[in-house]
């Protein structure tokens, strides 16, 4: 059994990841209203009964988001190194990185990339597999997402 996991990230998308879980990180902590993509952040149990989804959602939502919060700064710290990306040159950009994600972290890592997919799959309108349109490059980043998320599971799979 390994301690952890190694992440390879070009810096281009350690920044650019770096920079989408801080933004996850802003829209949870601050969340106020009903914004649909904090509604997938945390589902309710009981669709069909709307008196027991609110209540659910009264008693479990702040604990929820915290929780998500707590995760994301988890994958922020790993990340940091990342965060001077627009200093370096184009060569510099391309280099690779490994990230080391010690196993304590990888499932704040998994619920951390889900998040984000979740998020974007909400703003973009994604509900299954068939309003996803491979072709539109906005669906880029909701792919790539998904790409990391599944490298981090295959590597944890191996790992234990």
């Amino acid at each position: 059994m390994s301690d952890g996991i190694h992440l390879e990230l070009v810096r281009l998308e350690g920044a650019r990841l770096l920079d989408l879980v801080e933004q996850l990180q802003t829209l949870v902590r601050d969340a106020e209203g009903d914004d649909p993509a904090l509604d997938r952040l945390t589902p309710t149990p009981y669709p069909d009964d709307e008196t027991a989804a609110r209540d659910f959602l009264e008693t479990t939502r702040h604990d929820l988001l915290d929780s998500r919060v707590r995760d994301a700064a988890i994958v922020i710290d790993a990340l940091l190194p990342f965060r001077a990306f627009d200093e370096l040159s184009e060569e510099e950009g391309l280099a690779s990185t490994v990230v080391d994600i010690p196993l304590a972290h990888i499932d704040a890592w998994m619920r951390t990339l889900n998040a984000l997919r979740l998020v974007l799959a909400s703003r973009l309108g994604i509900s299954d597999d068939d309003s996803h349109d491979g072709q539109d490059a906005r669906f880029g980043v909701y792919d790539w997402l998904g790409y990391r998320l599944e490298t981090i599971i295959v590597a944890a799979d191996e790992a234990s």
